[in-house]
């Protein structure tokens, strides 16, 4: 019974001109990039050679990086009407299915019943998504992998003319075919309190290369996002879907603006459309990573139109943040500011930000 009434505050609203208290139940729905989640086995299907006891990534600072993580999760979101742990986490940056059962049996993350949805990608690297799940809560129904087919033209093949922005995450081509090999994106759909609702986990591709020259990769993304969008709303236009990632691009990038369409105001969003809280977040500097001492929001969770309806009923959105906390911070040294990350062979947490939203639903 305890864990039914956690969820449950008052707001005061005001409706037509009366003061209003109404009860909601809030659940948390987040987002994390867990920078690269490795074992310490072997696997020769992928490049995880950095990861091995070899190279100094042993059992100890594997488990460290479990006890880091397990940590950070359960307390994305608690605050004064939260005091659940998500329900709902989209994860990145993991290496395969049992690095996320090694976290969920964690004892800080035991108490609260996560499951696991996870398939492996074609990515190079062998760093996949994932979905974690509050099976008290969230009772999934279906759930795919749906791969990112993009390739490299002659002029990739070129000299490159921009610096490499991100060295560690280098995107592997097929010879033959040209074919870039990326992270899938990721469909679950269940009833979340015994409603239905879809959820997609991405990773889109790297700059590496730099932003300009890589930038038609992740608008691939965006529109692959979208039409798997689309084709919910085809089912169901009153399709109530959470799209979340590490995009590698910004609210104002093309891949999101564009290709996926998304607005950064409410008021913006029509039928069918999609909303982006990060937008405004960024228009006023917050980020969930640094680079060069420029923060960058590049962890978005963004929701269809029926979830911001004025007069939506059922599960609808409240507000949207950034988990920052002050133990997630480098306090000293070069980077300063930065997120925890790992670091000379210590385990961090991450070297972004965990981003989450708050559902609420009216208890009648």
């Amino acid at each position: 019974m305890k864990h039914l009434l956690a969820g449950i505050f008052m707001l005061s609203l005001v409706n037509l001109g009366f003061s209003q208290a109404k009860s909601y139940k809030v659940q948390t729905i987040a987002f994390y990039n867990m920078e690269n989640l490795f074992d310490t086995i072997n696997d020769p299907k992928i490049n995880d050679e950095e990861y091995l006891p070899v190279k100094g990534w042993t059992h100890k600072n594997y488990k460290k990086k479990l006890d880091n993580l397990s940590r950070v999760l359960p307390e994305i979101g608690i605050g004064e009407n939260q005091k659940n742990a998500p329900v709902v986490i989209g994860v990145c940056e993991i290496e395969n299915r049992g690095v996320l059962e090694d976290l969920v049996k964690h004892p800080k993350m035991l108490p609260h019943g996560y499951s696991v949805i996870h398939f492996d990608s074609p990515d190079g690297r062998g760093i996949d998504t994932g979905l974690l799940y509050q099976s008290k809560y969230f009772t999934p129904t279906s759930y795919t992998n749906i791969p990112l087919y993009i390739y490299r033209d002659a002029e990739d093949n070129k000299k490159e003319e921009e610096k490499d922005e991100d060295s560690e995450d280098k995107m592997v081509t097929d010879i033959k075919s040209k074919r870039v090999y990326t992270r899938d994106q990721l469909l679950v759909t269940g009833y979340l309190d015994g409603e239905e609702i879809s959820f997609i986990v991405n990773h889109w591709p790297s700059r590496s290369g730099g932003e300009k020259r890589s930038s038609p990769y992740r608008e691939a993304a965006g529109r692959l996002n979208r039409q798997i969008i689309d084709s919910l709303y085809k089912i169901n236009p009153n399709a109530k879907v959470i799209t979340m990632g590490d995009l590698n691009d910004g609210p104002m990038n093309k891949s999101v603006k564009k290709e996926l369409g998304a607005k950064g105001k409410k008021s913006d969003v029509a039928e069918f459309g999609i909303y982006n809280p990060m937008e405004e977040m960024s228009k006023k500097g917050i980020g969930t990573l640094a680079y060069r001492d420029s923060w960058d929001l590049f962890d978005q969770m963004m929701l269809t139109q029926p979830l911001v309806r004025k007069e939506g009923t059922g599960w609808i959105y409240w507000k949207a943040g950034v988990y920052n906390k002050p133990f997630l911070v480098q306090k000293e040294g070069r980077w300063k500011g930065y997120p925890l990350r790992n670091s000379n062979g210590v385990p961090g947490f991450s070297d972004h930000f965990p981003v989450y939203v708050y559902l609420i639903k009216e208890v009648r």
